[in-house]
């Protein structure tokens, strides 16, 4: 009695295995949804789309994107947590995912339990930026600068506890100088008060930033990057310019509602990194300033959690506080 119950056990296994990867390998019979954080129009939603095309293409569904700002991305990410895990609904994650929970008492999700990293896209690395009023044109001089006038100086930012907010920070952490903080409601309205001399410094994504330093009307600093931008390449990193231990880079990724079947995460992590590897697209990209990842699952996973690490730390020195 006992060795049929096994064997009955045995075959139910098996046949849920085998109903499992062909769900996978059927995926998908319908139209996928990704969910970006961002407005339309940014850098996040155009890679959103891009990504979006050629996926329609090789999968045979539509893929379209839905804009779901609000709350440093956390209404987006929460809606995608708590959807069907069936890979039809995936979240266009960014830093946040790793920034949100040292910034905020209590998320309504647990991002290490509540959503499954698909594929890590890219890395985002930014300018710092002045204006053309500021008597900075090296890090070097502004960190002087700061220093001949302290709490003098202005910087702005997206809103508190941002990225470019955080970015700041650490560089304000590591060159000992201190800047007041001026947060905006987005990173249109901080760029252009840079532009109208409103305020000195401003660190931003480098799809909207360096079109205004290649034509003079604001000058770059430095790149916070690891290495130099292909697209900027007498621009040198903050590391470069005598502060060795800064690196201040953003990401975007795919991620999945937990509970997705691996053979569905396998499957798109498989079309996102075909998508990434098209030469005209991966050009286009590049040229605006984004350093292409890819890779696995398992390695963006472990991104995510030496990032949260890295900016916990920066948002506990800093006193960071959501808005």
């Amino acid at each position: 009695m006992k060795s049929n119950f096994i064997r009955h056990a045995i075959c139910v296994i098996i046949l849920l295995g085998n109903v499992i990867a062909a769900y996978g390998q059927n995926f998908p019979t319908r139209p996928i949804r990704i969910v970006v954080t961002f407005p339309p129009g940014g850098s996040a939603d155009l890679l959103a789309r891009a990504l979006g095309e050629k996926l329609t293409a090789s999968m045979g569904q539509p893929i379209f994107v839905d804009n779901k700002p609000g709350a440093g991305g956390i209404a987006g990410a929460e809606f995608v947590a708590k959807s069907n895990p069936d890979g039809y609904t995936l979240l266009f994650a960014n830093t946040n995912i790793a920034i949100n929970p040292s910034l905020y008492g209590k998320l309504p999700y647990d991002t290490a339990t509540a959503l499954s990293p698909v594929v890590l896209l890219a890395y985002v690395p930014s300018l710092i930026m002045v204006s053309d009023k500021t008597p900075a044109n090296t890090i070097q001089e502004f960190i002087a600068l700061a220093k001949s006038k302290p709490e003098a100086l202005n910087y702005g930012s997206a809103g508190s506890g941002t990225f470019p907010h955080l970015a700041i920070e650490l560089l304000k952490m590591q060159a000992g100088i201190s800047v007041t903080h001026i947060p905006y409601k987005g990173a249109a309205p901080a760029l252009n008060a840079l532009l109208a001399g409103d305020i000195q410094l401003l660190c931003n994504d480098m799809l909207t930033g360096s079109q205004y330093v290649k034509v003079g009307k604001l000058r770059a600093l430095a790149y916070t990057g690891s290495t130099r931008a292909t697209s900027l390449p007498q621009v040198p990193t903050v590391s470069e310019s005598g502060l060795k231990d800064y690196v201040a880079v953003g990401w975007q990724g795919i991620m999945a509602p937990a509970g997705t079947p691996q053979s569905i995460l396998e499957k798109l992590n498989s079309e996102f990194n075909k998508a990434l590897a098209e030469p005209a697209l991966r050009q286009s990209l590049i040229s605006q300033g984004l350093v292409l990842s890819g890779g696995t699952s398992k390695s963006f996973a472990e991104y995510i959690i030496q990032d949260t690490e890295r900016w916990r730390a920066v948002v506990k020195a800093s006193g960071a506080k959501p808005e």
